[in-house]
């Protein structure tokens, strides 16, 4: 686009030619702009990645509840949950998957029959990445006709997760 200014020849002119040379400046701008601005179209790509499974493994040593599961009472558990993902996600459940089992060392008289996991369906916690404690207050619970075999026994409650992302 080819913009140009009017030189006037007359003086009386030249107070006209200030405002019509400064309307001709500011059409040849907007006629430039118009003139560099495009639009276009096209498609792009993504990928969505996948959640990793995150598990649950076996406590030892140190990481063990300071509650004691006693005839008539309830304890806390607690789970060491592993998240192999790059983010957080966030455990909404645990819920019982199976027998509760006494070790064998030192209890084989011991029958689980009275103790019980109560299911955990409301929970909002949050799992860095990586291998973190969840602490279930008063989730196992043993009945007052448990067996005297179970005294002193390590139970294994086997429990199923659910996350979220």
């Amino acid at each position: 686009m080819l913009c140009f200014l009017i030189r006037s020849v007359t003086r009386r002119r030249r107070l006209l030619s200030v405002p019509v040379g400064a309307a001709a400046m500011a059409a040849c701008a907007v006629g430039t702009l118009a003139y560099f601005h495009a639009t276009g179209s096209g498609t792009g790509s993504a990928k969505a990645g996948s959640l990793q499974t995150v598990t649950v493994s076996a406590l030892a040593g140190g990481d063990a509840p300071s509650s004691l599961l006693l005839p008539g009472g309830s304890a806390d558990v607690i789970l060491r949950v592993n998240n192999p993902n790059a983010f957080a996600v966030t455990l909404v459940s645990v819920t019982g998957n199976g027998s509760i089992t006494a070790d064998s060392g030192g209890h084989p008289g011991c029958t689980t029959t009275g103790l019980t996991f109560t299911n955990q369906t409301t929970l909002s916690v949050s799992v860095p990445a990586g291998s973190s404690l969840v602490h279930l207050s008063g989730a196992a619970s043993m009945s007052a006709a448990s067996s005297n075999g179970c005294q002193g026994a390590i139970f294994s409650i086997p429990v199923a997760i659910t996350v979220h992302k």
